[in-house]
């Protein structure tokens, strides 16, 4: 009975990574679950008590992921200019994947405390290895340059995201450069 609870659960978290990455938040909706996983509406309950339980479970689940992809990459890296570089590539060659688009869709929404509170420990350790990258530069201001930094990869993830007119590995290209320059000394 747990293992068929925990299956359940996975779809109906699948379901949601769907519409979120189809419709975004306002596509997240119970009925809508219900119908994806084949569920009753009134099942969709037992599991979970609200839309932002929902994903709130989301972030407990997918940003970490998201964010230990990004992590390895900056790992493999060895200068520090590389690291910011790994930052940018690895974030938008994330861009494709659902669980990328589902993150994105739920950064963008009105969240609850409690997964605001969850995005923002995920990407604590993201911007946390991206400020020890920036002080090995000699950056002055370290932390507001990765909060930039991080303005800048979240323009490219909209621009890769409608399917703008450039190439994705234009834009991706393009985003490195203006990261490293604008971090550089």
């Amino acid at each position: 009975m747990a293992e068929h609870r925990s299956m359940q659960r996975g779809a109906l978290l699948d379901a949601a990574r769907s519409l979120l990455s189809e419709g975004g938040t306002e596509a997240l909706t119970f009925p809508a679950l219900a119908e994806r996983t084949g569920l009753a509406r009134s099942s969709v309950y037992e599991y979970f008590r609200s839309r932002a339980a929902v994903v709130e479970e989301l972030c407990e689940v997918d940003f970490p992921i998201w964010a230990a992809e990004v992590e390895s990459a900056m790992a493999r890296a060895g200068t520090p200019e590389d690291k910011v570089a790994a930052y940018v590539r690895s974030q938008l060659a994330l861009v494709g994947d659902r669980r990328h688009r589902a993150v994105v869709a739920i950064s963008s929404s009105e969240l609850d405390a409690g997964a605001r509170e969850k995005i923002r420990a995920a990407h604590g350790g993201l911007v946390a290895m991206i400020v020890e990258a920036l002080v090995a530069l000699g950056h002055e201001q370290p932390r507001l340059a990765a909060m930039l930094l991080q303005g800048v990869v979240d323009a490219a993830v909209r621009r890769i995201e409608l399917g703008a007119a450039e190439d994705p590995g234009a834009i991706t290209d393009a985003a490195v450069s203006m990261a490293l320059r604008g971090v550089g000394r």
